[in-house]
């Protein structure tokens, strides 16, 4: 039986993601899989590969055979060249986390107030005496209005 790495197509039309799977030759693009080892989401800056390089060193070692645009991919993870004995490449660009909004938000307010932010609302919360108070005004209004 002959083995392949191939990529299996996943996602909507215009935003493809691929899976990194072992199967045998024979079967379609998006069919049955051995064993899927990675990602590949080609439309994130940068680019997101995960491969699990373990599972990729076993299957070349058995004699599977990668599949050009997988040849790439493993190209630059670096396990291709650790499979063959050939120096490692530069290391892969990853993308920076991202900032935790609530931590920016409280800089923002340090910045305004010049101080602790207050962490409660802008607007103080009606309290029920004065929706009472309210109501009655309200009430004592119509009844007048419709005496007269």
């Amino acid at each position: 039986m002959a083995v392949k790495i191939k990529l299996k197509r996943l996602g909507k039309i215009r935003s493809p993601h691929y899976r990194i799977v072992i199967a045998d030759s024979r079967t379609r693009r998006d069919g049955r899989a051995i064993e899927e080892i990675g990602l590949y989401h080609p439309v994130q800056n940068p680019s997101r590969i995960e491969v699990d390089s373990e599972r990729v060193q076993y299957w070349l070692g058995v004699g599977a055979q990668p599949t050009e645009p997988v040849m790439a991919i493993l190209k630059v993870t670096g396990d291709w060249q650790k499979f063959k004995g050939l120096p490692a490449p530069a290391p892969m660009l990853v993308a920076e986390p991202k900032a935790d909004k609530r931590a920016a938000f409280e800089e923002f307010t340090k910045a305004l107030e010049g101080g602790e932010p207050k962490g409660e609302a802008i607007t103080p919360k009606a309290k029920k005496a004065d929706k009472k108070a309210d109501e009655a005004a309200e009430a004592a209004e119509s009844t007048e209005s419709t005496e007269a």
